[in-house]
């Protein structure tokens, strides 16, 4: 089986839940992408809106201006860069700027235009499980009929919505939307489900890197969840489920502990290849 591409995260905003501020300047976030590259990265993720529960929506002006000259310099220096927005407007500029993916968490539900300004072009499309704003999302949790037919069938008038719009199959993605309108629980549904999901046909993404449900999971004995930087070893093991259930790509934040994690992984897999020797 092929290993999953791994996409590291390049958040270029002052309030993300994972590094919040710390690349928010575009030579700081230059720099960090082409570490994460170093570090094994086959895809980079540059994203200028948090998508955090709570979040407030940047401007689109503040939004483009995060993001474009970010993914001028990596596509430059000959990255595969993903643009992770819900907007058609900064979706097109990104793409005009070297872009070739872009990773719409609302699945083109937030913005009418996204659809047919993907289908225009000859960029992949990710399309999340999503529900509502981040403002909004935690109050949507709620799944009666169980999340993973939910989330399934919701992905499916994804697919159906995208197809129509003009975007083929083999250019789609489906991410589950672990976190996003999903409590702890459901995310582990959903995880044990991929195979479920991977039956709707298009290639799937999965992003759990340092997401709550691992700091619940983690918590202390008086239910302190466990923080973000130290959530990896868990989240790892997830990566590694995620390979076997043969998905498409994992987003990360820790770009060589995944690929460390993978690369164990495929020895373990491959008895011919001849692994330390």
């Amino acid at each position: 089986m092929p290993r999953p591409l791994v996409m590291g995260v390049v958040n270029v905003t002052p309030d993300s839940f994972s590094d919040g501020g710390r690349y928010v300047e575009p030579r700081a976030a230059v720099a960090h992408g082409l570490a994460l590259l170093e570090a094994g990265a086959d895809l980079l993720d540059v994203g200028g809106e948090s998508t955090r529960p709570g979040a407030t929506r940047p401007l689109v002006a503040e939004e483009l201006a995060r993001v474009v000259p970010v993914i001028t310099e990596l596509a430059a220096a000959g990255a595969t860069v993903s643009v992770d927005t819900m907007r058609a407007e900064v979706a097109q500029a990104a793409l005009e700027a070297g872009a070739r993916i872009v990773n719409d968490v609302s699945g083109g539900l937030a913005d009418p235009d996204m659809l047919p300004t993907v289908a225009a072009s000859e960029a992949t499309y990710v399309a999340m499980h999503w529900r509502a704003h981040a403002d909004r999302m935690a109050d949507l949790a709620d799944y009666p009929a169980g999340v993973l037919p939910t989330v399934r069938d919701e992905l499916a008038g994804r697919v159906e919505a995208a197809v129509a719009a003009g975007v083929p199959l083999e250019r789609l993605v489906l991410d589950p939307g672990l976190g996003f309108a999903k409590r702890p629980a459901h995310n582990w549904e959903l995880l044990r489900g991929l195979g479920e999901l991977a039956a709707l046909g298009p290639r799937l993404l999965v992003g759990a890197s340092r997401k709550s449900f691992l700091g619940s999971l983690l918590a202390d004995e008086v239910g302190e969840p466990r923080p973000v930087d130290a959530r990896e070893a868990a989240h790892l093991a997830v990566v590694v489920h995620c390979a076997r259930a043969g998905v498409w790509a994992v987003r990360v934040h820790d770009v060589g502990s995944a690929c460390d994690a993978l690369a164990a992984w495929a020895a373990l897999e491959d008895p011919t290849s001849g692994a330390g020797g």
